[in-house]
């Protein structure tokens, strides 16, 4: 609930918000937002929540199958956000991504793990949840809300905390749907986004940003590395990658920021990738969104990792690069990589003569 008000007041372009629950108060407060609704278990709940026990929030949405069906209707992607460990999320995300899939729609879930200090009843329940939802989506995005720890200031007041958790969920659906919805000079489809993301299972997103004179190397980098994901890139077989710049973006930072990907991923992986004109960017610099899935969660099975390039090895003997503008995705920034290798006029950078020739 609180998520997808926080998104209707940060404003998101082309989404139509639905909020679910079985609170009949939390979605007055939605509603007053523009956000449309629907009270799920009206006989389970009687419009007073879930408790906090899943076994009531996945009853009320049972209850509401049809509701729920009729809502995700003719939808081509739906998203399934929520805090995982509470009642209603963990019980009725899974089946609300499950009756989305069998409407048809592709279906991704950007979903968070609760703070520690939340207490191990509450993280069970979410792990629990995670791994039923996992099954009903597309693709599950997961966030530890502990890693938070790691980027913001020890004296954030609580509330504020919660706040830039919501606030993850926003950027993951923001970092999705922009790809597909706004046009650019190199655009990325929904049939594109599609061939990535359907039947993905676990996946990695991130946002970097950069400035000055590597700003695209240096935000691919910042958004592969964020801290704040669950699972980092191993091997990665499938991704989606956008550049958003400037007018003063150019072809070779886009090889730059690909060359950084490449090197960072599965040599056959599927790379898609657009680029698109922002005015609204800060004049010099670049923001990157990466989805990477088909990569090797730990623990689950071994992957190689991709031998480094004498490029790569450079980069990390490198110092640090000057930083970037702020972003709840970004880390600290990370080695600025050698710059690509000049090309001769009329030739494409080699990254993209190298996918050109794959998707043939």
């Amino acid at each position: 609930g609180n998520a997808v008000n926080r998104m209707i007041e940060r404003g998101i372009s082309g989404v139509e918000f639905w909020s679910v629950n079985t609170d009949g108060q939390a979605l007055a407060r939605a509603e007053k937002l523009g956000s449309r609704v629907l009270n799920i278990g009206a006989s389970t709940t009687r419009g007073l929540g879930a408790g906090g026990h899943p076994e009531v929030g996945r009853s009320a949405a049972e209850e509401s199958r049809a509701e729920i069906a009729e809502a995700v209707k003719d939808c081509d992607l739906v998203f399934v956000t929520a805090g995982m460990g509470g009642g209603t999320g963990s019980g009725a995300a899974p089946i609300v991504a499950e009756v989305a899939r069998e409407q048809g729609a592709l279906t991704v879930g950007v979903v968070t793990k609760p703070f520690g200090f939340e207490g191990r009843k509450r993280m069970q329940q979410a792990l629990g949840a995670i791994s039923e939802l996992e099954k009903a989506v597309d693709t599950l995005i997961v966030v530890s809300n502990d890693k938070l720890l790691q980027i913001i200031p020890s004296n954030t007041p609580l509330e504020q905390a919660f706040v830039v958790a919501d606030d993850i969920l926003r950027q993951g659906v923001v970092g999705i749907s922009d790809i597909i919805i706004r046009p650019g000079i190199i655009n990325v489809d929904f049939a594109d986004v599609r061939s990535i993301m359907q039947n993905a299972g676990t996946a990695l997103m991130g946002i970097g940003s950069g400035s000055g004179k590597s700003r695209a190397a240096d935000a691919a980098l910042s958004a592969i590395a964020s801290p704040l994901l669950d699972f980092p890139i191993e091997a990665a077989k499938g991704i989606v990658f956008n550049i958003v710049g400037g007018a003063d973006l150019t072809l070779s930072e886009i090889n730059a920021a690909a060359e950084v990907i490449y090197e960072a991923v599965d040599q056959n992986a599927n790379i898609i990738f657009g680029a698109l004109i922002d005015d609204a960017i800060e004049s010099g610099e670049v923001q990157i969104t990466v989805l990477a899935t088909g990569f090797a969660v730990p623990g689950q099975h071994d992957a190689a990792v991709p031998e480094k390039t004498p490029a790569a090895a450079a980069a990390a003997a490198r110092p640090a690069a000057p930083a970037a503008s702020p972003n709840v995705f970004d880390t600290p920034e990370p080695p600025s990589p050698e710059p690509p290798a000049a090309t001769s006029s009329g030739d494409f950078p080699e990254f993209l003569s190298r996918l050109k020739r794959k998707r043939k």
